[in-house]
């Protein structure tokens, strides 16, 4: 055998060479995380009205359409954007409050639809018909601009992902500065949903020369309503 080492050897010889080290205990390096999260927070508090402001930043910098609206406003100019897009039929869960207000609000050439059967006997249709699904989100994280989506019966991952046009309702009292605030308000650690989806933009993919598309893998366009229910010493409106 040679005398002179070889790169590999030398870099094996160093990998065999190298103690392990001792596992850090999963507890010390959840206290140095929430110890860094919590000292970026209090060096840069994003009090709740400027959430809503970086929210909307960041969602419109991922190509989504954004709204800051009332809650009392938002059926109405909700209804007039799906006509101008020229959405004719709408995926929603007709038995939640919000989708009986849109429903309500919208005119009668959309045809509205719930999610009441399998998917299997209505694929294509789903696939090749529907416009556009709605969708409420649990909270949001403001410095991403990412929706916190919890799937259920009604509104299933379909409804969010299939139509190319995805619409989604967060409320501005939900909005966490980071991820990191949003698991530990929403005691993620206790217990996660079985689906929990993060949404930051409509879908895209871009190909070797960096050329982005969208709607390659799910909805084209985004559009959210952030509703302000704000207080008034939040800075909400009076």
């Amino acid at each position: 055998m040679s005398a002179i080492l070889t790169a590999r050897e030398r870099m094996l010889g160093r990998l065999r060479a190298a103690a392990p080290a001792a596992p850090e205990a999963v507890g010390a390096i959840d206290t140095a995380i929430d110890q860094h999260y919590l000292a970026r927070r209090a060096a840069a508090p994003l009090p709740a009205r400027d959430r809503i402001a970086a929210m909307q930043a960041a969602l419109r910098a991922s190509h989504a359409e954004v709204y800051c609206i009332s809650s009392e406003a938002w059926p109405a100019l909700l209804a007039q954007r799906l006509g101008e897009h020229g959405v004719r039929r709408l995926l929603l869960d007709t038995g939640s409050a919000e989708g009986q207000a849109l429903r309500a609000a919208l005119p009668a050439e959309v045809e509205t639809l719930s999610f009441a059967r399998p998917l299997a006997q209505w694929k294509s249709e789903l696939f090749d018909t529907v416009d556009a699904g709605f969708t409420i989100a649990r909270s949001g994280i403001a410095a991403t601009g990412t929706l916190v989506i919890a799937p259920d019966a009604a509104t299933p991952r379909t409804v969010s992902l299939a139509p190319p046009l995805h619409i989604c309702l967060v409320s501005a009292s939900t909005l966490h500065m980071d991820l990191h605030a949003a698991a530990r308000a929403e005691r993620w650690a206790d217990g996660m949903p079985a689906n929990l989806v993060l949404v930051s933009g409509p879908s895209k993919t871009s190909d070797i020369q960096q050329t982005l598309a969208y709607g390659a893998h799910g909805p084209r366009w985004l559009w959210v309503l952030i509703i302000d229910d704000l207080s008034a010493h939040e800075g909400g409106q009076p």
